[in-house]
């Protein structure tokens, strides 16, 4: 068997997030199917990481393994998945990999961008949280960079989640005002379940001026799920990022 890693981008508004559900549609559901027809055999992906319901991805990496070994950057293939795939799903390539290769455990660093529009926009409607509130940004920016102080995120995961560890190291985290969108930037070598969306919420209660980048940082050292705000909207979350080390690769 050889091993690929798949590189995809999708949007997520028709599906139950990335991983395989019951009585549900996900992404990883169709991806299998495609694969599994072309091939002529089961294939069965394993992600970078779940994405919820609703969330999109630009830049996504899953791994498989097919007794076929002439995928590598093979054109007609991809045109051919492409071709089965809904128009919301694309494939942009498939690489050969190492035979131990992990698109979830060896992954370095995950990134997520998480976009507001501040003003009625039809066009970015599903890509988007539409939220024209008067806010803070300086004070949603010094909020942001607590996150460096931290490791532990327990404050910011799903309640109930089984995470063997809440522990994260963020890398990067900053607020970029774009006319009238405003977009968060996140890092980090791994994320919790809901963490980027319960991040984005309670900050946009630090822009509201509920509560101070003082406060903040003190409810992430409460590590209490009821003390951050609520979860932002998944339509306006996209994973962007995904970097492996190059032992992975041939």
């Amino acid at each position: 068997m050889t091993r690929y890693f798949i590189y995809l981008s999708y949007k997520g508004t028709n599906y139950h997030g990335w991983q395989v559900q019951n009585n549900a549609v996900s992404v990883q559901e169709l991806v299998n199917n495609a694969l599994s027809i072309l091939l002529k055999h089961e294939v069965k992906t394993v992600g970078a990481g779940r994405t919820d319901t609703g969330v999109h991805a630009k830049n996504y990496v899953a791994h498989f393994d097919s007794k076929v070994d002439n995928l590598d950057n093979n054109s007609k293939f991809l045109h051919s998945m492409n071709r089965i795939l809904p128009h919301d799903i694309v494939i942009h390539r498939i690489r050969k990999v190492k035979p131990d290769a992990n698109a979830r455990f060896d992954a370095t660093l995950r990134g997520y961008e998480y976009v507001i529009s501040r003003s009625k926009d039809p066009f970015l409607l599903g890509l988007s949280w539409q939220y024209d509130a008067k806010l803070n940004i300086e004070n949603m920016q010094l909020a942001a960079q607590q996150l460096f102080n931290y490791t532990d995120f327990t404050s910011f995961s799903k309640v109930g989640s089984d995470n063997k560890t809440n522990n994260c190291e963020i890398y990067k985290a900053d607020w970029l005002v774009k006319g009238n969108i405003l977009m968060f930037k996140i890092e980090a070598n791994r994320f919790l379940r809901n963490m980027v969306r319960a991040i984005v919420g309670t900050l946009i209660d630090v822009g509201r001026g509920k509560i101070t980048p003082e406060e903040f940082a003190q409810i992430i050292e409460h590590r209490d799920r009821k003390l951050a705000g609520t979860s932002a909207p998944a339509e306006g979350l996209f994973f962007t990022k995904v970097e492996y080390p190059e032992k992975v690769f041939y």
